[in-house]
């Protein structure tokens, strides 16, 4: 019996140190992978450092491209198109004007009747159409006799409270997002088809000629005045309420910047000086790019895996398309070489754009003390179970470092078009005055750790007396309501209302 007892506590022994054993494996296993864990975020931190001596060297290296992308059509990064809007909306038009703005699978109409100074926009109706996908990929005719017909109907759907002067003819703002060459306010031809569109017979012609004559086929009785993306809508939108703004910034899925030129200053400009002496250009800032840019190797494989490789790099570093993206990159390494989220890698983290910016926003917003929303997320979109705080907070920190970069980058663009038109600094003796920049897009308005890091910073770069002028206000809708008021600026019938 003796023998007996003895053996089993031996046993016993035996398998209590085998489990220590285990569990100090574990417990140093563990510790390797966090200690792998935190380096990889080390060397991410690092990567997109973004101190101030950097953001005023790459705002100075915009402002270079700017100048050279002024000078010649195809001498810089950014295209610095002329846009022919010299006219820009004063506070002061009336009538009724429409708006068609094509930017993807839907497009809207819409409708205003503006009462001038005192009645601004007195009233506004829009209605949004679903592209049928086989118009997409179809005819030139196909697609604009669709959208024509479609306008046709809202135009007779007008109400008493939108009034047309007799014998005046329906005025159209085009918003048309797809990449033209344009050769005055209401001319321009397309240059490739994007977002899933593919239309034969389209590419080269003047897309405003195409929507004249569907338009006619219909008997509709509209002029389009005015082809314009949604950027410079913007700017529109945001003049028509506040006569200071100079430029407007989208930050949404996508990005772009236009601003207020003096038009003796564009050398590419060979026409006549336009009468306001100012012209709008249309920056496509989003291809901006310069060594100062900190680019990690997660941007560097997004960059190649993309449809457009070596292009729009300053859009993959700060737009909502893509941040989202650069974190799921992040994590999926932290699984493969830190087993972030245990031995095996969640399989849907392979899955390229899987990973939404709203989500990680979301995620990034997060103020519960256990952080119980980033665990939901993680479970709901990439089938991630049982995280523990400690990952979760890493997680957090991920979202910061990504969105925060972009924040900082965004300013310092902001910052080399003030340089350009020389509202950087105050000059001596002069009035203080307010410099405004209209923005738009989903990143800025409902992002909001990354809209106030982008304040925060232009007030870092800019220091505290000239960011005392600098406003940025939020111009909603600037591909609809900024493409009416930019028809009714360059309305036909404004000699004869001045006269």
């Amino acid at each position: 019996m003796g023998k007996v007892a003895v053996g089993v506590a031996v046993v016993a022994g035996a398998a209590v140190v085998a489990v220590g054993a285990l569990v100090v494996r574990r417990r140093m296993l563990s510790a390797g992978r966090w200690a792998r864990a935190a380096e990889i975020v080390a060397e991410l931190e690092e990567q997109c450092a973004t101190p101030t001596t950097r953001l005023l060297q790459m705002a100075e290296a915009m402002t270079v491209e700017m100048h050279a992308g002024l000078a010649s059509d195809g001498g810089s990064k950014l295209k610095m198109l002329i846009s022919y809007v010299d006219n820009l909306p004063t506070g002061h038009e009336k009538g009724l004007f429409y708006a068609l703005d094509l930017g993807g699978t839907n497009f809207r109409v819409l409708r205003v009747q503006l009462g001038g100074k005192d009645g601004r926009v007195v009233k506004q109706e829009a209605e949004e159409v679903s592209i049928p996908p086989q118009l997409m990929v179809g005819s030139s005719d196909d697609l604009f006799d669709f959208i024509a017909a479609e306008l046709a109907k809202f135009v007779a759907s007008e109400g008493e409270d939108f009034h047309l002067p007799a014998g005046r003819q329906r005025e159209l703002g085009f918003t048309f997002s797809f990449p033209v060459q344009q050769s005055s306010i209401a001319s321009g031809t397309l240059v490739k088809w994007t977002k899933g569109f593919s239309i034969t017979g389209t590419v080269g012609e003047d897309v405003v000629a195409e929507l004249t004559r569907a338009m006619e086929r219909q008997g509709l009785d509209m002029r389009v005045v005015a082809l314009v993306n949604d950027t410079i809508g913007t700017l529109a939108g945001g003049i028509y309420y506040d006569k200071d703004v100079v430029a407007a910034v989208i930050l949404g899925t996508g990005t772009n910047a236009a601003y207020i030129e003096r038009a003796h200053a564009i050398p590419k400009w060979h026409g006549l000086l336009p009468k306001s002496g100012e012209m709008v250009i249309n920056m496509e800032w989003g291809n901006f790019r310069s060594s100062h840019l900190p680019m990690t190797e997660y941007d560097q494989a997004l960059d190649l895996d993309s449809l457009n490789p070596g292009e729009q790099i300053f859009e993959k570093l700060i737009s909502g398309m893509y941040l989202g993206d650069i974190l799921r990159r992040v994590l999926l390494k932290l699984a493969e070489e830190a087993a972030l989220f245990g031995d095996v890698v969640p399989p849907k983290l392979k899955e390229p754009f899987i990973l939404r910016t709203p989500n990680m926003s979301a995620m990034h917003h997060d103020k519960s003390s256990d952080l119980r929303l980033v665990g939901s997320k993680l479970k709901e979109i990439l089938g991630i179970q049982n995280t523990t705080l400690k990952t979760r907070k890493l997680i957090v920190n991920l979202c910061d470092i990504i969105a925060k970069r972009g924040a900082r980058l965004a300013a310092a663009g902001i910052v080399g078009i003030l340089k350009k038109q020389g509202r950087d600094t105050l000059h001596d003796g002069s009035s203080k005055p307010r410099t405004v920049i209209a923005m738009d897009g989903g990143l800025f308005e409902h992002y909001t750790i990354f809209s106030k890091c982008l304040e925060s910073t232009l007030t870092e770069l800019l220091g505290e007396e000239v960011a005392a002028t600098l406003f940025i206000e939020h111009a909603n809708d600037g591909s609809g309501i900024g493409a009416a008021l930019l028809a009714a600026s360059h309305s036909q019938y404004l000699e004869v209302e001045e006269s």
